[in-house]
């Protein structure tokens, strides 16, 4: 169910967070403006699932100390995003928080929407790296899967590596992980 918005003035978190869940909407807020986009597609929640697996069982295999989320309130410096997964220190999340704190937030993986291309592949990325957010991951559906990886370098993310469709790519950062991005959305 959506919800009616009642708002005068300037966004602030603490206003954002206080909005009711909806399952319909993802409310996000850059600067002082209120985003709203709507809950993604099949194709967007298959594959964001599938990879939230893969990055969980990658992170059990080497004991790291982390928790992979979706959909979960960031806060950054410059306002409050909901990322498509959050690789995030496991003691950020020991008190079931309402957001995660960007100090704490390890890798961020957008998947690309058709109605928010700009936000993920631009916008976002920006705050991500004004954030130091150290890794940063960006799936690509079209024309076919395709996961770029980043690194945080000089306060601005550097490519390096792009996992094509039909092909085990192997990363080791986070953690290390082989992923063909082909099998992510596939049904």
């Amino acid at each position: 169910m959506s919800v009616a918005i009642d708002h005068t003035g300037p966004w602030t978190v603490a206003d954002v967070l206080a909005l009711p869940e909806d399952r319909n909407t993802r409310y996000e807020l850059l600067g002082e403006s209120l985003v709203m986009s709507p809950a993604p597609g099949v194709r967007h929640q298959r594959a964001s699932f599938r990879l939230h697996v893969a990055l969980d069982a990658a992170a059990r295999a080497v004991g790291a100390p982390v928790e992979i989320l979706e959909g979960v309130n960031v806060v950054l410096p410059s306002g409050l995003v909901v990322p498509d997964l959050v690789v995030a220190d496991i003691g950020a999340t020991a008190d079931d928080p309402v957001s995660v704190d960007m100090d704490a937030v390890q890798l961020v993986v957008e998947l690309v929407s058709p109605g928010n291309s700009t936000m993920d592949r631009k916008v976002k990325p920006m705050l991500y790296a004004e954030a130091a957010v150290p890794h940063f991951w960006r799936l690509e559906f079209d024309p076919a899967p395709m996961l770029v990886v980043y690194v945080l370098q000089d306060g601005r993310y550097v490519e390096r590596t792009t996992a094509l469709a039909g092909t085990t790519s192997h990363l080791d950062a986070p953690f290390p992980l082989a992923i063909d991005p082909a099998d992510l959305s596939r049904q």
